[in-house]
């Protein structure tokens, strides 16, 4: 009775706070990360203040490096990829529309004259179809690029939140521990220990796959001659710590980039549409198995099904949410499943 009263709480919670949410779950991501590492200082000799502010300070000093090498140039994509944006989106509604007309005029010219009545009603069919995919599709850039520039805001608040979770973590974590019910503390501790396996495992290798994949993409597209192959390398790389997300954002920014940029070269429009296939493949068939592995435990279904549940109930939250908490339930699944085979209702001898 009461963990239902928890669960409903926490879901009526996340509902309620879902937009304000992100940069806490990205600070409390950052100090679960940061925190064998304060830890590590801490058997040195420093006290936690010294070994939080040690931390975080060499991760803003790394991100600063990287920020002075490659922030102006990808400032100067992105501000210049937003202000040409509407002239993009026309310019591709067009390019669609008057593709739409040549099916149109093919399809009017093939068929007998009996069935041309029929022809032109289907064609501005296609056409309108493709008006209102299309339209909705880039409309989705539009909203999806400006609201990543106000989620740059979230860079404020994050480091604040990480400061003080992981000058706080040992404590928040014992107690927690203090509050368990003594005769489950075994069982918890050790649900506990197998979560947090999963969740460092996914959380390290997924942070690699992101650096790896978004270098190759911005390498890739910028070797092709794609306008703003940063911006799309580092949108793809970022959104690649959620899986699939990352893939699809990337793919359907640049083929639109690329279409508006490459009309009538098919080859390099091709070419951008085959550095992400490689880059998937790599991502499935490599990165993911060697720096990941089978860290999460998820079948692929049941990952996907977890995202569009999380995401579908708590927006962007639930999206950075969903891994985790599907791997806490796998954790938990195999736990119970291993409960029941133990139990006199599964074994046949009922001891």
């Amino acid at each position: 009775m009461i963990w239902s009263g928890v669960l409903v709480a926490v879901i009526a919670f996340l509902l309620v706070f879902s937009q304000i949410l992100p940069p806490f779950i990205f600070g409390a991501a950052i100090a679960y990360f940061c925190d064998p590492i304060a830890d590590w200082l801490e058997r040195q000799g420093l006290s936690r203040l010294a070994a939080t502010v040690v931390v975080l300070f060499m991760a803003i000093l790394i991100f600063a490096l990287l920020a002075v090498a490659v922030l102006p140039l990808l400032l100067d994509q992105l501000s210049a990829l937003i202000r040409n944006m509407p002239d993009y989106l026309d310019t591709l509604r067009g390019r669609v529309e008057g593709l739409v007309g040549k099916i149109e005029a093919v399809t009017q010219t093939a068929a007998p004259s009996e069935a041309a009545g029929e022809a032109k009603p289907a064609a501005d069919q296609l056409r309108e179809a493709a008006q209102d995919i299309g339209g909705r599709l880039l409309q989705s850039i539009w909203s999806g690029s400006v609201a990543f520039i106000s989620a740059l805001a979230i860079v404020v608040v994050t480091p604040v939140v990480a400061f003080y979770l992981l000058l706080d973590w040992d404590r928040l974590i014992a107690r927690v521990d203090d509050l368990i019910p003594r005769r489950h503390l075994t069982d918890m501790r050790q649900l506990a220990t197998d979560i947090d396996g999963v969740l460092a495992g996914f959380m390290r290798g997924q942070f690699l796959v992101c650096i790896i994949q978004g270098s190759f993409y911005a390498i890739g597209l910028s070797v092709i001659g794609l306008e703003f192959a940063l911006v799309v390398g580092m949108i793809s790389g970022m959104a690649s710590f959620i899986p699939y997300v990352g893939a699809i954002l990337g793919l359907t920014l640049s083929m639109g980039l690329a279409v508006t940029q490459f009309w009538g070269d098919w080859y390099s429009i091709l070419a951008v549409l085959g550095i992400f296939l490689a880059g998937q493949a790599i991502e499935g068939n490599v990165l993911t198995p060697w720096l990941v592995g089978g860290s999460v435990g998820l079948h692929p279904v049941w990952l996907m099904f977890s995202l569009a549940a999380f995401g579908s109930l708590f927006g962007f939250a639930g999206l950075l949410l969903a891994v985790p908490v599907a791997a806490a339930m796998g954790v938990l699944a195999r736990y119970l499943v291993a409960q029941y085979r133990a139990s006199p209702l599964y074994r046949e001898d009922g001891a």
